[in-house]
């Protein structure tokens, strides 16, 4: 049996993910028919410069390793919560770009998202215009009519295609959802599969192979789609990043892999700025001492650590005015006393 962890955490592409163990009897998938691999240049923004670097410089803890793997081999999401600035999306990217598992297929969450949000998008109006526009004679051109010109899989669709190598998908701020939610979303993640009504009932109407070419997210290269259902093959590596601002149902979470992302102390936060910054020693480890007496009282988030970092860096300013400066990027994200300084 190969060994059952693949994510090591020191960024480093590999391809261990053909090393993962056959997950457990209860989540073994059979999708079809099977979808090629997505390439990088498929989706623009995941090339990006932000998003390659965050893959690049996150720097992970022992513990996120270890339930990273968890996750990947029990075929189980992975719930991150921490505070903010603590890199609960940014490891999403960081595990894709080790494992080869192609771009990030994001799903940013607000009051209003719904699990049709992230499945798929259909724009019956843009139908009925192309319908009207076209002149369509036979039965089996007007019922099929070209539905799935006006579908595109989301995000969560995307992910559970039917991959020979998992997707990753990030689910970011589900706490803002609404109540209905992360359970929706849990029926579909349990079960690995889902169906798309208006192609199923095309599917029903048509005299022909019943396969729809569709635009998954994230690239304009058409996916297979049989019969208007979609299993997937090796289930995603489903990241769910939580604030903390509200308590999830019990059910969902004994579906979940959970971690919990802690503030980072000194020796992490030297590794964290080292990673991202060319920062001479003896400055960074000033501004660290004096973010870490900060956080004593307050919330701060560690991108506002590398903020002060750079600008400080590149101002030219003189120490007295740096250290001003400094003190006007890490103000306080909550409601503490923000006037003492430090």
């Amino acid at each position: 049996m190969p060994h059952w962890s693949v994510y090591t955490g020191n960024s480093a592409p590999h391809d261990g993910i053909d090393r993962l163990p056959e997950p457990p009897p209860w989540r073994a998938f059979d999708g079809e028919p099977l979808v090629p691999p997505p390439r990088d240049a498929d989706d623009e923004a995941a090339v990006s410069p932000d998003r390659v670097h965050r893959a690049r410089a996150y720097v992970a803890t022992a513990e996120s390793v270890q339930l990273v793997n968890a996750a990947l081999v029990l075929r189980r999401p992975l719930l991150v919560t921490g505070p903010p600035g603590t890199g609960k999306s940014s490891l999403a990217y960081a595990v894709a770009r080790e494992l080869g598992l192609g771009p990030v297929l994001r799903w940013n969450i607000t009051s209003r998202s719904t699990l049709a949000d992230g499945l798929y998008q259909y724009d019956p109006l843009s139908r009925l215009y192309a319908a009207r526009q076209t002149a369509w004679r036979e039965r089996e051109d007007v019922s099929r009519g070209g539905v799935e010109d006006h579908l595109r899989l989301g995000p969560l669709g995307t992910a559970l295609l039917p991959y020979a190598r998992p997707r990753a998908l990030l689910v970011d701020e589900i706490d803002k959802s609404d109540l209905d939610l992360p359970n929706d979303l849990l029926n579909v993640l349990e079960e690995g599969q889902y169906e798309i009504p208006e192609l199923m009932r095309a599917a029903r109407l048509s005299r022909a192979d019943a396969t729809a070419e569709v635009l998954a997210d994230g690239s304009d290269v058409p996916v297979t789609v049989a019969r208007g259902r979609v299993r997937c093959r090796a289930f995603p590596f489903v990241v769910l990043t939580s604030n903390g601002e509200r308590e999830f149902p019990p059910a969902f979470l004994r579906r979940c892999v959970r971690l919990k992302l802690r503030r980072p102390d000194r020796e992490q936060l030297t590794d964290i700025v080292r990673a991202h910054l060319d920062t001479p020693p003896g400055e960074a480890e000033r501004l660290i001492d004096r973010f870490l007496t900060r956080a004593a009282d307050g919330e701060l988030a560690t991108d506002q650590l590398l903020n002060a970092l750079y600008l400080t860096g590149v101002t030219g300013l003189d120490a007295a005015s740096r250290d001003a400066l400094a003190e006007q990027l890490m103000p306080y994200l909550s409601a503490t006393a923000d006037g003492d300084g430090f």
